[in-house]
């Protein structure tokens, strides 16, 4: 009997263990995958750190092994280290691995993570997916129970972004490597590089592999067209690349949402350009030295890369004060909801945008499209850029008075890094330790998302039954 107590004792502490990770996951979805989130990172910092993952069989330092790592998870693109240069192949494979697993979604993995672990979700968790934190919801008002049916199944989820990223990354790669080979890089460098590229692309990341990056490519319009195309089709998000390949031809079938990212993504890439257009053509170190041709194409490159892109033909570091504030403002928007894309995400900025013209209107309600903004969706949209201003805030001030650095390089690499595009004016690979981990955060904090960090928080508020009386203060 005594032989059965003693066997049965560690079933029961495993079974207790379990059922508690089960309370965790089911109460706190957005707790644990950022936990998940968290350890992925620890994990390919463990590996990026490991000799056989440098160029010189040596141990990487710490700050570059967490930094890469937090970069590479977080598709963000910044680099402490020559990434051409520093990394084995063996390293570069785990960037590869890594960008994808990013670009996935390590929420979508955690959800499923969640699942196969307590074997259904719970109530509060499906409640949570088919909340406004999935990227698949585009339907506002209360949740009920037959919209968390529907909208709660994560391998659903799963199955549109993997297939999405395989056939999107694979038609990339295939039309790259011809596009490569034409551009003079070796036929066998080229089978890595392509798909390698086109990875970085759909991800909106902007490694390169290969030395000079894409600078190398300045003058072969198809190869930056191709990387130009790959980053528009990871910044619309997931949904809406669902949509379109739905109803690509039915306009009218397209949700709210969809034609707000695809209408303000259109928009801002055209006027991107021509702001940098009109600020660059006379400065001899960008566009200056460039014929019509080059200098407007140029423009729209740069215009999309700062959407989240990353990659770049002209040194950031060369632009003129004017363009680096552009810039940042872009970058600072980001691409699309669910999307591989970072900042505070280009529907943010319609909703506020509309809000704020149906006030100078006078309207009561904010429409759009022949639809009506919900309240709650407008409060998010506030708080998401208040979150997201608080967050470049600190963090450019902190790195400001660590590097005693011109503020106009620190606020561009700081909202690089919260907006995870990966542009750089030089700043990044200058830093301190003490820089590269507030960075580091920095991006870990714009990947998460301001949304998912409120959620975590406010995991444990408690309904409020009663209303306190109204009293108007003074705005403005």
């Amino acid at each position: 009997m005594s032989g059965i107590a003693s066997g049965s004792s560690p079933r029961r502490r495993l079974e207790g263990l379990a059922g508690r990770a089960r309370h965790i996951i089911t109460s706190s979805p957005s707790r644990f995958a950022i936990v998940v989130f968290a350890l992925l990172i620890l994990v390919f910092t463990v590996l990026l750190s490991l000799p056989i993952a440098s160029a010189k069989g040596e141990v990487t330092p710490l700050s570059d092994a967490l930094f890469t790592a937090v970069s590479t998870i977080c598709v963000t693109g910044l680099a402490t280290v020559d990434m051409a240069s520093h990394w084995s192949p063996f390293g570069h494979v785990l960037v590869f691995i890594g960008v994808n697993v990013g670009a996935l979604g390590v929420l979508t993995l955690a959800s499923l993570m969640g699942m196969l672990i307590s074997k259904r979700l719970g109530l509060r968790a499906k409640l949570m997916a088919a909340g406004d934190t999935n990227p698949m919801r585009a339907h506002g008002g209360v949740v009920n129970e037959s919209q968390t049916v529907r909208l709660g199944e994560v391998g659903q989820l799963l199955m549109t972004v993997a297939i999405s990223a395989l056939v999107i990354e694979g038609s990339l790669a295939i039309m790259l490597y011809p596009a490569l080979v034409m551009a003079e890089v070796d036929p066998i460098a080229a089978l890595w590089e392509a798909p390698y590229y086109a990875a970085m692309a759909f991800t909106n990341t902007g490694f390169a592999p290969n030395a000079g990056g894409v600078a190398v490519f300045a003058d072969d319009y198809l190869v930056l067209t191709l990387l130009m195309t790959g980053v528009f089709l990871g910044s619309i998000g997931f949904p809406v690349i669902y949509t379109l390949a739905k109803h690509v031809w039915h306009v009218k079938k397209w949700s709210l949402h969809t034609k707000l990212t695809l209408v303000t993504t259109v928009l801002l890439f055209f006027l991107g350009a021509a702001v940098f257009l009109i600020l660059e053509y006379n400065n001899p170190k960008t566009f200056g030295s460039m014929d019509a041709a080059d200098t407007t194409f140029q423009a729209f490159f740069l215009s999309a890369m700062t959407r989240s892109g990353g990659f770049n033909v002209i040194d950031m570091a060369d632009l003129n004060g004017s363009s680096l504030l552009a810039a940042s403002m872009l970058m600072f928007v980001g691409g699309g909801s669910a999307s591989t894309a970072g900042g505070i995400k280009v529907t943010t900025l319609a909703v506020l945008a509309i809000a704020v013209w149906s006030e100078a209107k006078g309207r009561q309600s904010v429409e759009a499209f022949g639809r009506r903004i919900p309240s709650d969706v407008q409060r998010v949209a506030l708080s998401v850029v208040a979150w997201g201003a608080t967050i470049v805030a600190l963090s450019t001030i902190i790195i400001a008075q660590i590097t005693k650095d011109d503020i106009s390089h620190v606020l561009f690499d700081v909202i690089s890094a919260f907006a995870t595009v990966g542009l750089s004016s030089g700043l990044t690979e200058t830093l301190p330790d003490s820089g590269s981990y507030v960075l580091a955060a920095t991006i870990f904090m714009g990947r998460v998302g301001t949304v998912t960090l409120a959620a975590a928080v406010a995991a444990t508020s408690r309904s409020q039954y009663y209303s306190l009386p109204v009293e108007r203060p003074i705005v403005g």
